[in-house]
């Protein structure tokens, strides 16, 4: 393979050779989890490279190191976290890798968390929801965030990040703002809502909704036959009318769940699957969106 092919192959992958990306004059930015690829490639544009520490077509929530992907950590200039338990292994990573003293930009240093929901979480002691991201207001503050410290770390480029970003974050305001133009009109749209876990908080309230019932424990637990049905009567008492679960995990309690209340079911998706794509953030939430005015246009009175 000559070396035009080669730069070509690794550039897909994410990964360089080392040193090239400094041969280029440009910064290499690492980043853990899809949302945040969308928005560190759309602030940085072509004048950094954007390096996801972990493969597409891992699970964050259930994710283990591999020396590869601490390898990786080294060729990095910065890295861009959650930093409020969605990518706590990226921590570990950092230390063991030949860069402990790594920059890191906490993305969410200006975002007021809410409270975690489920069993689990109050149990831990983890009261925040790290799902952040899994809104606009919190994807906005996030956007800025990751703009101004990256500017400081590159500051050549510092005044493209903030215009970049600024562009970003107008396109995302358009998203809500259109979803929010599909309600006009519709009347009382209030619902009662569950979710098969805590990431959707973020969302709904920006749409004035509160969760009432939560069904999993903790995200990616399912629930014990007792739990199922403690919380199959919680939304009967509370008159739930829709239960927003997550694509692509699929549940036989899911169903359970609907063919015993007989409760409207739609599916969010939680950003983290799929290719690593500066649009996925906007087309996932897109369709986040769509989903959310659908539900409450169906079960509007």
């Amino acid at each position: 393979m000559n070396r035009r092919r080669f730069l070509a192959a690794t550039l897909a992958a994410g990964v360089l050779p080392a040193g090239t990306a400094a041969a280029a004059g440009r910064k290499r930015f690492g980043i853990t989890l899809h949302p945040y690829y969308s928005y560190v490639a759309n602030i940085v544009g072509d004048r950094a490279e954007v390096v996801p520490i972990i493969p597409a077509g891992f699970n964050p929530h259930a994710y283990e190191p591999r020396p590869e992907d601490i390898q990786r950590i080294g060729s990095l200039d910065a890295i861009v976290l959650n930093g409020i338990g969605h990518d706590d292994f990226a921590g570990r990573m950092i230390a063991a890798s030949s860069k402990p003293k790594l920059p890191v930009v906490e993305a969410n240093a200006d975002v007021p968390p809410l409270p975690a929901a489920g069993s689990a979480a109050r149990a831990s002691g983890k009261v925040v929801n790290p799902h952040s991201f899994l809104s606009i207001t919190g994807s906005v503050l996030q956007v800025a965030t990751i703009a101004r410290e990256l500017g400081r770390l590159d500051p050549a480029n510092a005044e493209a990040y903030t215009a970049n970003a600024r562009t970003y974050s107008r396109r995302l305001r358009q998203l809500r703002a259109d979803a929010l133009g599909k309600l006009a009109g519709a009347g009382d749209t209030r619902l009662r809502v569950a979710t098969i876990h805590g990431a959707y908080d973020y969302l709904l309230r920006e749409f004035g909704l509160e969760v009432s019932a939560v069904v999993e424990p903790a995200h990616g637990i399912e629930p014990s036959p007792a739990q199922l049905a403690e919380t199959i009567a919680t939304m009967r008492r509370l008159d739930v009318q829709v239960i927003f679960s997550e694509l692509n995990f699929p549940s036989a309690y899911v169903e359970t769940i609907r063919r015993e209340t007989g409760i409207r079911l739609y599916s969010f998706s939680h950003i983290s699957h799929g290719d690593y794509a500066a649009a996925q953030f906007e087309r996932e939430m897109t369709r986040n969106m769509d989903t959310l005015v659908q539900a409450m246009l169906e079960t509007a009175p």
